[in-house]
Formats: structure tokens, C-alpha cells, sequence
């Protein structure tokens, strides 16, 4: 008698999901598999998609987005820039791959609220190479492991500009090794107010008697000094060394972009 006990997995502590699950009836195998999306280059919708689609760009790769927030705070795709799949890459290519896969890990890490980064290559939707990396949040120890990809559709968006901002360091920072960062950072919603109100135009007499010192100040300024007096500011006005202030690098400014899930 067959076992009809649910998989251990269910009792997980990271199964999305409680009650009573059914397992479905397994399906016949096929004598021949169909043909994934994008098998000849010409019907790829991976080669045709232009490079204002992505967040970053190279000669040899480049990574996108999703079309929107997800639940998770990040959800990238690394693809190759030619035709190829995994097994296809030259040794160049798999060589820079791995340094890729390694870059991208890194930048994802970087942001705020980021504990682990999960890498997955599945290839059965699509057949132009495309490798996953998803962030899972810090502290949700509840999404640690295989279910990952499940939370994602589970779990509330992220707020939009938050997920913007985070394109725009994710291509910042790859940037910083080559290629092209093109997504772009939300825009700042400030609005500048219609009127001012009058009482705060009225002086306080702490400000009232500032403002009488600075204008004794600037009435002593004008005054001419009599014959033969000397003008100690002006002599004293020596060169002086200019300080080290640094100026940040502005950070390269990312794009949303297109992506499915009907691809994996």
C-alpha cells in the first residue's frame, strides 16, 4: 500500500503554507520534450530586448529586473550578453561567469536589510542562459532555504522607491568594475510650499537683536578710518592652504525593467 503521508518538507519551518495538502497525480513521462522559449536565437526574446531594459550592461553580460516590486528586497537576473546556454559557454565565458555570479552576490549583500543571497539557474522555461539571485531579508529566518522563490509572490512589495534606490546601487557598484550602470534612482517628491506663514516671518527678540548687531557691524564697515590707519584684516589676509574636502562619486542611476517568471 502505497505511503500517502505528506513529504517532510511541509513540516519545515520555512513551508509557506499549513492544512491539508494533496499531493498532485504525476504525470506521464513524455516520449519528447517540447522546446523551451527562445531555442533559435531569432525567436529569442532575450537577444531582442534592447539594453534600456536592464540595469547594467557589458560586452558580455547583462542583468535585470523585474517589471515591479516583489516581496523580497531583491530580485536580479544575470544573462549572457550571446546566445548561450550553461553548458554552451567558451572558458572564457564560464571563467567570467563564476566572477560575475560573485560580483553580483556581493552587491546584493550590500543593501540594507540583505542577510543571504540565493543563486539558482533552472533553464527549463527559457534556453538563452539567465541565472536567478534573490535576497532574503535579514532576521526572516521563516524564509531561509528552497522555498524562497514561493515567499517572494507571498510576501507584501517592497515600497517602490525603496526597491529603486536599490536597483541604482546594486548598478552602481557593478559599475564600479566596468560596464554601463542604466538604472535610475526614484525621484524625489517634494513640493514647495504655496504660502508662508506670516508668524514665522515675524522676528523673535533674540533674532531682532542679532539682527541689530549685524547691521552696527556693517555700519561700522562703511565708515571711513581717519589718515594713517591701518587696515589689520587687509594686512592679515595672508593665503592660506586649501582643505582636502572630497567629493562623493555620484552613484550611476538605475532602470526598472521586464522580467518573468514563465522563464526559469
Amino acid at each position: 500500500m502505497p505511503d500517502t503521508s505528506p513529504p517532510t518538507f511541509t513540516e519545515w519551518s520555512s513551508f509557506p503554507f499549513e492544512g491539508d495538502i494533496r499531493v498532485k497525480q504525476l504525470e506521464d513521462p513524455v516520449d519528447i520534450e517540447p522546446p523551451r522559449m527562445g531555442e533559435d536565437a531569432a525567436d529569442c526574446a532575450k537577444c531582442h530586448t534592447p539594453d534600456e531594459a536592464y540595469i547594467w550592461v557589458s560586452d558580455n553580460w547583462r542583468v535585470r529586473s523585474m517589471d515591479r516590486p516583489s516581496g523580497l528586497p531583491m530580485v536580479l537576473i544575470l544573462e549572457s550578453r550571446s546566445h548561450l546556454d550553461l553548458g554552451d559557454l567558451p572558458n572564457m565565458l564560464a571563467a567570467e561567469l563564476g566572477v560575475m555570479t560573485v560580483r553580483l552576490e556581493r552587491a546584493i549583500r550590500s543593501l540594507d536589510g540583505v542577510a543571504r543571497v540565493h543563486v539558482n539557474r533552472w533553464g527549463d522555461g527559457a534556453a538563452h542562459l539567465h541565472v536567478w539571485f534573490m535576497a532574503r531579508p535579514y532576521g526572516r529566518l521563516q524564509l531561509r532555504g528552497t522555498f524562497l522563490t514561493l515567499w517572494d509572490e507571498i510576501l507584501p512589495p517592497v515600497p517602490e522607491a525603496q526597491w529603486r534606490e536599490n536597483l541604482a546601487l546594486v548598478a552602481a557598484w557593478l559599475a564600479e568594475f566596468g560596464g554601463e550602470p542604466l538604472a535610475k534612482p526614484p525621484r524625489i517628491d517634494w513640493k514647495a510650499p504655496s504660502s508662508f506663514n506670516s508668524t514665522a516671518l515675524t522676528l523673535s527678540p533674540t533674532l531682532a537683536g542679532s539682527a541689530g548687531v549685524a547691521q552696527a557691524d556693517a555700519d561700522l564697515a562703511n565708515q571711513t578710518p581717519p589718515a594713517g590707519a591701518g587696515t589689520p584684516a587687509a594686512e592679515d589676509a595672508s593665503p592660506r592652504p586649501a582643505g582636502d574636502a572630497s567629493t562623493p562619486d555620484d552613484a550611476p542611476q538605475p532602470v526598472a525593467d521586464s522580467g518573468s517568471r514563465s522563464d526559469t
